[in-house]
């Protein structure tokens, strides 16, 4: 019975030692939650790896308010892929709009489509042939809904570019309150130089000057010893008070595919090749052999949410000697300007390399 009274009493104390550590963990611990825990900066970061599409040639990217609208070369179709976020952009809701004829000259080999809204109007560029590349030419594609997963794509047929010839990665863009269309192409009907040539559109499916080459691949990493020469993929991009033509040359067979630049001061002519100017930096973007990025290029733009930030979007291959393939992956990543209003692309990131997110993702 004594026994009993003694571990009674040892339960006892126990218990007030208890609850007195409860009471005071219980009255202190409205200080503690209300202090933002202190944790390092680099955990807290929002990150995503390359590549953001394991295939994904040619791609091109439109900003629609706070979402992202891309596309890129199926090869069978052409197809938009729509996210809020482009580092979660295999997550995005992807739908075929349109589907080629069984037949005739835009049936096969559906390359390189740009998605543009033109006058309140969504256009898509596409290039395509009947199974034969040397019949490649540029079509247009037309929706008048407000949103281009909405409404009906009508095929207004061939751009007939001046000339008559062989032509893919037609692009558009507004310089000035004018519209102008440029592609790569060849100067005559064999596949000797693909060129870099522009035109002033009309409406965005009529052609209103001839054709002015821009530029011809005679540089070194252009050449890059192939046959024939490539200067391909053209890409505007305007800042301040110049216009930048971006573009791709080497093959992109080969794992030298760069990408280039010229540009001009806004206020001049973009049909006057005198205006232009080529890069002196050239290439800027090149192979990363380190880090898994083979033949960059074929890239479009786009701005973070914020509209802060500028960002590249690519296509490279994870392997050396993978060629014009299905393996050619999306990537992207940020980029910079120099002093000088250039933009600084440096040497492609590390292929699975945590990237952090564009800004407000």
């Amino acid at each position: 019975m004594e026994l009993l009274k003694i571990k009674l009493r040892i339960y006892g104390a126990i218990s007030i030692v208890c609850l007195t550590i409860s009471v005071f963990i219980s009255c202190n611990s409205s200080q503690i939650s209300s202090e933002s825990p202190k944790i390092d900066a680099m955990s807290t970061a929002t990150t995503f790896k390359n590549p953001i599409l394991s295939s994904g040639a040619d791609p091109w990217v439109y900003k629609n308010g706070n979402e992202y609208i891309v596309t890129f070369t199926t090869g069978n179709n052409i197809t938009l892929i729509r996210t809020e976020k482009m580092s979660e952009l295999k997550n995005g809701t992807k739908k075929i709009i349109w589907t080629p004829p069984s037949s005739g000259f835009n049936s096969k080999e559906i390359w390189a489509p740009e998605l543009h809204k033109i006058n309140g109007k969504w256009y898509v560029y596409y290039a395509a042939s009947d199974g034969d590349n040397k019949n490649h030419k540029m079509w247009v594609l037309e929706n008048t809904s407000q949103d281009p997963f909405l409404g009906t794509w009508v095929d207004k047929g061939e751009l007939k570019l001046p000339d008559d010839k062989w032509a893919i990665d037609g692009t558009h863009v507004e310089i000035n309150n004018e519209h102008y269309f440029a592609w790569s192409g060849w100067s005559g009907d064999t596949n000797v130089s693909q060129n870099l040539y522009i035109v002033k559109l009309e409406t965005p499916f009529k052609v209103s000057t001839e054709r002015v080459c821009l530029l011809k691949p005679t540089a070194t990493w252009e050449t890059n010893n192939t046959n024939p020469l490539v200067a391909e993929a053209p890409q505007f991009l305007i800042r301040d008070n110049k216009v930048f033509l971006f573009y791709s040359a080497g093959g992109c067979w080969t794992d030298g595919y760069s990408i280039g630049m010229i540009l001009m001061e806004l206020s001049k002519n973009p049909l006057d090749v005198n205006s232009w100017t080529r890069s002196e930096n050239n290439p800027l973007f090149k192979s990363n052999t380190t880090g898994n990025t083979f033949g960059p290029g074929h890239n479009s733009f786009f701005k973070s949410l914020n509209g802060k930030e500028d960002w590249i979007l690519y296509h490279a291959n994870p392997q050396p000697g993978q060629g014009c393939s299905e393996n050619r992956s999306m990537r992207m990543e940020q980029f910079s300007w120099d002093k000088d209003g250039l933009p600084v692309f440096g040497i492609p990131e590390q292929l699975g390399k945590e990237l952090i997110r564009p800004a407000e993702e």
